[in-house]
Formats: C-alpha cells, sequence, structure tokens
C-alpha cells in the first residue's frame, strides 16, 4: 500500500497549480515527505520536486489529479490539513489570493489564502456524505483579477469500518414442512452494512447461527437457512427459535457483528393415522325414537391438524347396516349414529356393529407407515316404549249412497297396541273434523255410522280423523275418506231463465231459440235429456220443438205473419226429464216475445206503443233528441242567470240592506258602578275624542267635511240625551247606509241578578219589546229602565 501511493504521487503533475496531500503516518508511508503535489492548469511541461526525484525517468502513470482524501471519522485536537493548493505564478511575495468555492466551502473546509492549505474543520461521516465538489482558483490580492481559470477538484471521504451490520426486515418468521429431508430450504435472511463495499473489507458479511444447530444450518455468504436434521417430527416439537449472526471484515478478528432471530414453524403433513379412543362403544336407545335422530357419538383422535385431521366414518359389518347411519361432524369430527329406520323392541332388541374411520387426505409418502384407519365395534341396544296404536292401514277409502239410511254402517277401523301388554283400545272421532256430526264411530269395534243424512249435491266427500286411544292415554290418529255416491233424486231444469224473440216478418220453421239443461245429479254415463210439450200443447199452432245432438232444444215457429198488436207474448211449458232410475223430470216455461225487426232479421222494439213511432225513427234516436233539447235548456238558464247577477247593483240600497256590523267583546261592565271595565267618555263621544273616525266597512261615494266631534262632558251628563243626538246625527248622515253598530258585553258585574241585555237572539225588535221589567232587577237598573222608558214614550208620540 505504501510503495503504490508513492509511485502514484509521483507520476501525475500539471503546470500551474500543485496540489499538496496529507496523508497520516499510520496509513500512508510515504518515503519522501508527507506533502504531495498535484499539478493543475497550462501546459508548461512536466514539473518535478527536486533532484532525487529526477535521476529516476520513470514513465508517466495515468492518475486522476483532481482529487484529494480525508479520512473519516477524524477527530484530532486540530483541524485536519487535507492538502494544499499552489501555483507557479506564486513568486512568494504574498501577492496570490486563494479562494475555494463549493460543497462545505467556509464551513466543512476551509482554505488559507495566503499558503493554500485546505483544512478539514468538521468531523465527516462517509455514510452522510461520501464526496464534496470544490472549486479553487488563485487571484491577484489586491485587485482580485483572477491570475488563472478556476479549477474543479474533488474531496473524498475515506471509509473506516464504523457501521454494524443490520438486519431490516427482522426478525424473521419460516415454515418448513415436518419431516423434511436434510437440506431442504426453509428461508433466506439478509443483513445491510452503511460501510463503503468497494474499499476494504468494511461491509463484507458472512453469516453463522448462534442459537438452533444442531436442526439448521445457514451459508455463509448466501444467507440461506436449510434443515440439518431428518425427520423433524410436528408433534413432538413444532416451534424452533433460531439467531443468526452477520459479521463484517469477512469474519475476521475486529469486525462489528449484528444479529436477528428466526422463528421455524413446522408445518403439518399427514404422518399419523386416526386412532379410535376405546375399541367397544355401547349405545342404548328407545324404540319409539324418530327417525334421523342421533343415538351416540363415535371419536377417532389424530395427531395431526387441519386437513390432514379429517377422517370419514363407515359401517363396514353388522346386522344393523340397513338400520343405523354414521356421518361425520364437521367441526368436532365426531362420527354421529342416527337411526335410519323405525325400531321395534318386540322384533329386535339389540344391534352389533362395526365402525370405521378413515384419513380423507392421504399423503403417498407416508403409505409405507400403515393404513390411516383404524375401527371400532358399537353395541345397541333398543329400549321398550310405550307405544301407541297402529292401525291396519295408514288411511281409509269409504263409499255411501247419498240416500242412505240413518246409522247404516259406512266402514269400520282397526288397530292393536303394538306393546307387549297389548292394552284395549278405543276409538272416537276428532270433531274438528266433523263439525256438523255427520258421522259416528262405535268405540268399541270401530264402526262408522251415518248420523245424518248426506247430499252429493252438497258435498261430494267428507274427510274425518278418527282417533285410537290406548288406556295410557297413548294416541294414534288416522284419516278416513268418505265419498258420497250419486242417486237420481234431482229433476233437470232449464240452465237460466230464456225469453226469446219472434219477428213479425219470420218464416215458418225458423228457429227461435236453443235452450239447454242442466241436472245436479251426476250419472256415471254423463246426462241424457229428453224435451216434450204439455199433452195440451202438443197441437201447439205456433210452435213446435226440435231435439238436437248435442242434448239442446231448438224452438221452432210454425207459421208466419205474427203481429204485436194481435198477441205480443206467447207462453210455451216445455217438460225436461232425464234417464235416471227413477226418471225425474220439470217443466219448464219458455216466454216468446213477438218484436217488431229490421229487414235483416235485427231486432228494434218489442213494444206495441212502438206502432206510433215516426217510421224509421228508433228509440235511441229519440233519447239522444231529447239530451239535446235538456242541454240546451240547462244552457239558456246558466245565461239568464249570470246576466240577473252582472245587472245587480254594486251598492245596495237602504231599504234592502239587513246586514249588520257587530263589534264583540267578551268583557261586559259591571253596571253603574263599574268605573274600571270602560271609559264612559268612549260612550259619551263614540266617533273618537280627537276628532272624525272614519268608516272602513264601505267606501263612499261622496266626499264630505267630517263632523266636528263633541267635547267631553263630565260624568254626570244625561246619557239619554247623548244618545239621541247621535242617533239624529246617523240618520241624517248621507254618506253611510243605515248600519247598526252593536257593542255586546258579555259580563255584567259582580252580584248581577240579570242575565245578557243583548237582544242579538231576540226574535222581536227593540220596538216590540217591554222594558218596564227592568225596574224589576233593583236599584242598578233602575236607571236604565227610566231611559229606555222614555225611549219608548218618545217615540209613541
Amino acid at each position: 500500500m505504501p510503495e503504490r501511493l508513492t509511485e502514484m504521487l509521483m507520476d501525475t503533475w500539471t503546470p500551474l497549480i500543485i496540489l499538496w496531500i496529507t496523508v497520516l503516518p499510520s496509513i500512508y508511508m510515504a518515503p519522501m515527505n508527507q506533502s504531495q503535489v498535484l499539478p493543475s492548469g497550462s501546459s508548461t511541461g512536466l514539473k518535478r520536486l527536486n533532484e532525487e526525484q529526477r535521476i529516476l525517468h520513470r514513465s508517466k502513470r495515468g492518475w486522476v489529479w483532481n482529487q484529494m482524501f480525508v479520512l473519516e471519522e477524524f477527530s484530532g485536537p486540530e483541524p485536519i490539513l487535507v492538502g494544499r493548493l499552489h501555483t507557479d505564478l506564486d513568486p512568494g511575495s504574498s501577492k496570490i489570493k486563494y479562494i475555494l468555492s463549493g460543497d462545505g466551502a467556509g464551513t466543512i473546509f476551509v482554505i488559507n489564502d495566503k499558503t493554500g492549505d485546505i483544512h478539514a474543520m468538521k468531523r465527516l461521516d462517509r455514510e452522510e456524505k461520501a464526496e464534496y465538489t470544490l472549486t479553487a482558483q488563485a487571484v491577484d490580492r489586491d485587485t482580485n483579477q483572477p491570475l488563472e481559470p478556476p479549477s474543479e477538484f474533488i474531496i473524498k471521504v475515506q471509509d473506516i469500518n464504523d457501521n454494524a451490520p443490520e438486519f431490516v426486515e427482522g426478525p424473521y418468521h419460516a415454515t418448513v414442512p415436518e419431516m423434511s429431508v436434510v437440506g431442504t430450504f426453509v428461508t433466506k435472511v439478509t443483513a445491510t452494512d452503511a460501510d463503503d463495499p468497494v474499499y476494504g473489507n468494511s461491509a463484507k458479511l458472512v453469516y453463522s447461527i448462534l442459537e438452533g444447530q444442531p436442526y439448521f444450518s445457514i451459508e455463509p455468504h448466501t444467507a440461506i437457512i436449510k434443515t440439518a436434521l431428518p425427520n423433524m417430527d410436528r408433534e413432538a416439537k413444532e416451534e424452533y427459535f433460531v439467531v443468526i449472526q452477520a459479521k463484517d471484515m469477512g469474519g475476521h478478528m475486529g469486525g462489528l457483528s449484528g444479529t436477528t432471530t428466526v422463528t421455524i414453524t413446522l408445518s403439518d403433513v399427514n404422518d399419523n393415522p386416526p386412532k379410535f379412543a376405546q375399541s367397544l362403544y355401547h349405545f342404548s336407545v328407545m324404540e319409539d325414537v324418530a327417525l334421523g335422530e342421533p343415538i351416540g357419538r363415535v371419536k377417532a383422535n389424530d395427531l395431526d391438524i387441519g386437513e390432514n385431521a379429517k377422517s370419514s366414518y363407515d359401517i363396514i359389518e353388522g346386522d344393523g347396516m340397513d338400520v343405523f347411519e354414521i356421518t361425520t361432524d364437521a367441526q368436532t369430527q365426531d362420527g354421529i349414529i342416527r337411526v335410519r329406520k323405525p325400531l321395534d323392541f318386540e322384533t329386535k332388541k339389540s344391534y352389533t356393529l362395526k365402525v370405521e374411520a378413515a384419513n380423507i387426505h392421504i399423503d403417498p409418502r407416508f403409505l409405507s407407515g400403515g393404513p390411516f384407519k383404524d375401527t371400532a365395534t358399537v353395541k345397541i341396544v333398543v329400549e321398550d316404549a310405550d307405544e301407541p296404536p297402529v292401525f291396519s292401514s295408514p288411511t281409509y277409502l269409504l263409499e255411501v249412497h247419498e240416500n242412505a239410511a240413518l246409522n247404516s254402517v259406512l266402514g269400520q277401523v282397526a288397530a292393536h297396541d303394538p306393546d307387549v301388554s297389548s292394552s284395549p283400545i278405543r276409538f272416537s272421532i276428532d270433531r274438528h273434523t266433523d263439525l256438523e256430526r255427520q258421522f259416528n264411530v262405535n268405540a268399541e269395534d270401530g264402526k262408522i255410522t251415518l248420523a245424518t243424512p248426506l247430499d252429493r249435491e252438497t258435498s261430494t266427500w267428507h274427510n274425518i280423523t278418527i282417533v285410537a286411544t290406548e288406556t295410557s292415554n297413548q294416541v294414534s290418529r288416522v284419516p278416513v275418506a268418505i265419498k258420497v255416491l250419486d242417486v237420481n233424486d234431482n229433476a233437470p231444469e232449464f240452465a237460466s231463465e230464456h225469453e226469446a224473440f219472434l219477428c213479425e216478418n219470420g218464416k215458418p220453421g225458423q228457429v227461435i231459440q236453443i235452450v239447454s239443461a242442466v241436472d245436479k245429479d251426476d250419472p256415471k254415463n254423463g246426462h241424457y235429456f229428453l224435451y216434450s210439450l204439455l199433452p195440451e200443447m202438443v197441437n201447439n199452432p205456433n210452435f213446435t220443438i226440435k231435439k238436437n245432438e248435442d242434448n239442446t232444444l231448438s224452438i221452432l215457429a210454425k207459421h208466419s205473419g205474427f203481429s204485436r198488436q194481435k198477441q205480443e207474448v206467447y207462453l210455451l211449458p216445455i217438460v225436461i226429464s232425464d234417464s235416471g232410475t227413477p226418471p225425474m223430470s220439470s217443466t219448464g216455461t219458455l216466454t216468446i216475445r213477438v218484436c217488431g225487426c229490421s229487414s235483416d232479421g235485427t231486432v228494434q222494439s218489442c213494444n206495441a206503443e212502438a206502432y206510433v213511432l215516426p217510421i224509421g225513427l228508433s228509440m235511441g234516436a229519440l233519447i239522444a233528441i231529447l239530451a239535446c233539447i235538456i242541454l240546451l235548456l240547462v244552457i239558456v238558464v246558466l245565461f239568464v242567470t249570470l246576466r240577473r247577477h252582472k245587472n245587480e247593483p254594486l251598492i245596495i240600497k237602504d231599504d234592502e240592506d239587513v246586514r249588520e256590523n257587530i263589534i264583540r267583546y267578551d268583557d261586559e261592565g259591571g253596571g253603574e258602578e263599574d268605573t274600571e271595565a270602560f271609559d264612559i267618555a268612549t260612550l259619551q263621544n263614540p266617533d273618537g275624542i280627537n276628532g272624525f273616525l272614519p268608516r272602513k266597512d264601505i267606501k263612499p261615494d261622496l266626499q264630505f267635511m267630517p263632523r266636528q266631534g263633541l267635547a267631553p262632558v263630565p260624568n254626570g251628563v244625561d246619557v239619554d240625551e247623548f244618545i239621541n243626538v247621535r242617533l239624529h246625527e246617523a240618520d241624517n248622515d248621507p254618506t253611510a247606509p243605515p248600519y247598526d253598530s252593536i257593542q255586546i258585553y258579555g259580563y255584567e258585574g259582580k252580584g248581577s241578578a240579570a242575565g245578557s241585555l243583548s237582544s242579538l237572539e231576540s226574535s222581536t225588535s227593540d220596538s216590540d219589546q217591554n222594558f218596564d221589567y227592568l225596574s224589576e232587577w233593583g236599584p242598578r237598573f233602575k236607571r236604565l229602565g227610566e231611559l229606555y222608558s222614555v225611549g219608548e214614550s218618545d217615540k209613541e208620540t
């Protein structure tokens, strides 16, 4: 190393600027001196330092002249000398000034402007910044004029081993299948070192295992972790804790190290077969257990987990393979034994089954270890239960004619007790299924009898339920369907009320109407009706009948020339008979009306009054004409009404004005003694104290000067005189109709024996009333009575 640095320093020169690099003696041992020169600037040829260098005559070697180096993390008592700048133009008279600019100039790196020495003022860290780019220039100290172009150079921070390896992604978790062979890949870890990976071995890492041997190993350079032992069993130990170390300097003495942990979990494989906890299971079950009900559980344990522990159960042998079944509980992996067919204690009291449990997912690698299945024996004992009665049939179907006699036997049900005790059974009808109580059942022998008459036409089917009850109150039920058979007990009749229409211009033999008949009965071979006229109508001169193939009847006219004026309606009795045994018949009357028809046979009118109608004018046309006339009359009436309303004057005449302007107060004065309820001055001067108050209920047509209001007078004024004056003014006012302004007081004062004085509800006017009764109400109303008496006398005068 020292010899290489000496050769590098001696082989590089430039003519103008010389860079002096100070090298620490502990690292670089220069043979000549500690300061080396790096020339730069104009091309003046190769310059040598001294005579010893001249006699070497070594050929020039390529070297980057514009670089300086400084060691990181250097912390001496004085700033460290990085290098020296010098120019050939400097005669030593101190007229040259050196200037430094660029990264860290003036803060991290400081230059002596006289000597050109560059010092590092701070402690440097390569991991923060690896190099600095600066620019050096020589200027005249007096004029600051540049003596040569500026030169750019780089100061590189040399690395030392000051950073330990780190596992950024740790701690790690890995999984490897159990029973893996040696060398199976587990995982890979990675450590990083912030030191320079190019310079020296500061970032050269070597990996090793501190904990986790002999189960796992690691590649020293790739950091790949592998299994080191074969057949590691998860069921024995599932998790391993491994400590990995990364050491720099190639793992040599003095290197820095870092550690991380790797948690390695063995994943399960199906290497264990299922195993029943016991070889023999005992279960008991009642014979009346419902189908599908579980009667017991068996369990085959498996040391594996997850899918590898799942097993399926089957019944492979036994005398109850068709009676029982076994299924797997997906949650607990139990085998559930269920009843598949009904059990009968009296028939078979016990069963023996052989049950097998087998793994669902088999790993072929471990088939050599044996079959992955196990078997166990299951014994099931059936216990006796008090069973309900059993009917001889699950359902019963009975038939009865609708004319069957009461108390006749329709059929019989039978039931027995399946238990050994064979208890007696009693029968009954569930009356919820026979609300009308049409049937009875014998409690002893189960015979069903008829209680009320049946009618097939009302109900063809009757569904009842027979109940069989033991002495122990065990109950069974069975449905009984009773079909009512038909008998010919209904006579046929017309399907609907027929009314035929016959044209006056009809022809002989013309079909007037086709009628059909219905029969409520339902014969096996279908209905077949016979039609005939009454014996006295066989030789009917006007009409005849004809039976059709579709079981209907056609009515035909014997002649033409029917006239409404001669006879408007004809009645034709027809006898309808069925083909039952015994045959039933009925008589229906067909109404035939004679009508006026058009030339194409369309019926127009069937009334005799139609002759008075104009020829060619139908009833519909007359109705339309009448509707138009009524509409015109309504329009005329509306028009006249609107004209009358339009011509009415907007102002009502005095003799027609019957309105009243009523102002209602809910608080009445308390008589003469009440001085707080109202102001007597308001009553003395209704027009207002301050002047005239215009009317708001009408708009006057004439403009007039408001009359002067009277001045307020003392409370002792004559109210009668005041009212007369105001009445006279109102009567002579030409601008206002004679509206009445009434003030109503609903409160008479405390202690008043009188009712309301309002006359609004009175059917008579003030002139028709007699106010003499006011004097009988006491001294409080005496004055009021005198006032009204005076008013009446004045009117009479």
